[in-house]
């Protein structure tokens, strides 16, 4: 594992079965920004595709949210997550680190609502949405 850099974009992994949600941070680490959603179509495509935002925006750090359950024990989504993130690790020259995302998507679509996205909307953005949660959790966090 790669020491974690205190400095540069943090890209955030909202994992799931079906799609991936992904959130940045601005370059000095504020803001947490909804990015974009990529469907799951299996662990080279998605790596590929970190991949190359990591290069675009100049990522220091990824940040894959773990699905605890309430009670904080591991569920079989959050071994899938570790398996998903173990792989990541291996094959990214950064460090890749994980952070709780318990309620996330909860919050996620409470701020779609209150933004004033329809149900249809909100299924497309929330994801990503998620993901900017994990991600302003960690920055506030720090």
């Amino acid at each position: 594992m790669q020491p974690v850099k205190l400095e540069g974009r943090i890209l955030a992994l909202d994992y799931g079965e079906k799609r991936i949600g992904l959130a940045l941070s601005d370059p000095s680490r504020i803001l947490a920004i909804p990015f974009k959603v990529l469907e799951n179509r299996g662990f080279e495509f998605l790596a590929g595709e970190i991949e190359s935002i990591i290069n675009e925006y100049k990522v220091t750090l990824v940040l894959v949210g773990m699905p605890y359950a309430i009670e904080g024990g591991d569920t079989p989504k959050t071994v899938e997550t570790k398996n998903f993130m173990s792989k990541l690790s291996k094959h990214l020259t950064i460090t890749v680190q994980s952070w709780d995302e318990r309620y996330s998507t909860d919050e996620a679509i409470k701020e779609l609502i209150k933004m004033g996205y329809d149900w249809k909307e909100r299924r497309q953005l929330q994801d990503a949405m998620a993901a900017a949660m994990i991600l302003k959790s960690y920055l506030e966090n720090q």
